[in-house]
């Protein structure tokens, strides 16, 4: 009986002495991970046509929600997030849209680059990977950002899904010397929907170019930041200006006073382009 007792009582201590190890020691928990996980900064182009935005939803395919698939299925549980630098609209495009990826991994960022584009649709392109440093935050980092869109003087075959056509003869000059009354800050409350993630409507517009090139018209708006549906009425408004059925006065009314009217003159998101995020 003694010995039989020793035993269990050895076996208990072998027992109490492997499962009293610390968490850590046993499994790799994800806190764990994060500590030791590698940033990456993306840059990368897409047509936005079939997707509804940038932003992962749940019933909806998104630019966000391919990207974090296909880095699932290569790293699973060492995949940790990706963000972007802003969130684009249902339908609107990037020409250099900037992520961040976090990841636990070893391998070299043009092999993560080739991986990743391997299991993208078509129309998703990551252009360039390189590792980052841990602070570097894709979009509180961003200095300014970008948009281009285009308006189209005639009907295309070719380019419906990334240009507005407009039908009416616009007075370029007149839309271009109005541009110039949304540079510097301005409360842009009236050219945006509600979105409760946005803390404040006043955004600093930097420049506004527009210039023509055959049957072209291209609008490059470069600000600190975007609220949504921003950029589109703004050209909303200059396409009303250029056909002669707005002015100058309008706008600083729209700058000075919370109005619903620029929401009827939206753009589509088709001649919407992502341009560049400068840090």
């Amino acid at each position: 009986m003694r010995k039989s007792k020793s035993w269990i009582k050895g076996e208990s201590k072998s027992k109490s002495k492997s499962w009293n190890k610390p968490e850590s020691s046993r499994f790799q928990t994800k806190a764990n991970k994060q500590k030791i996980f590698s940033r990456f900064k993306l840059i990368l182009e897409y047509e936005g046509t079939r997707y509804s935005g940038w932003q992962k939803q749940q019933n909806a395919r998104t630019i966000q929600g391919e990207l974090i698939k296909a880095c699932e299925q290569i790293f699973g549980d060492d995949f940790i997030d990706l963000q972007g630098s802003g969130r684009t609209d249902s339908g609107v495009h990037a020409i250099s849209q900037v992520a961040h990826l976090d990841i636990n991994t070893m391998l070299a960022p043009h092999i993560i680059q080739m991986r990743i584009n391997d299991l993208l649709p078509y129309d998703i392109n990551i252009l360039y990977i390189e590792k980052t440093d841990k602070n570097f935050h894709t979009r509180h980092s961003a200095k300014s950002r970008s948009y281009l869109y285009q308006i189209s003087k005639r009907r295309n075959a070719f380019e419906k899904n990334h240009i507005w056509w407009v039908k009416d003869k616009l007075d370029f000059e007149a839309m271009k010397n109005a541009s110039k009354l949304f540079i510097g800050m301005n409360d842009f409350s009236s050219f945006s929907d509600d979105d409760p993630e946005e803390k404040s409507t006043k955004v600093v517009i930097d420049d506004i170019d527009l210039s023509e090139k055959e049957d072209l018209i291209f609008i490059r708006i470069t600000g600190s930041h975007f609220i949504w549906k921003m950029v589109r009425r703004i050209v909303g408004v200059l396409v009303e200006v250029g056909r002669g059925k707005m002015s100058d006065k309008d706008i600083l009314f729209y700058l000075n006073n919370k109005s619903g009217e620029p929401a009827k003159y939206t753009a589509p998101p088709s001649g919407l382009f992502l341009e560049t995020v400068i840090y």
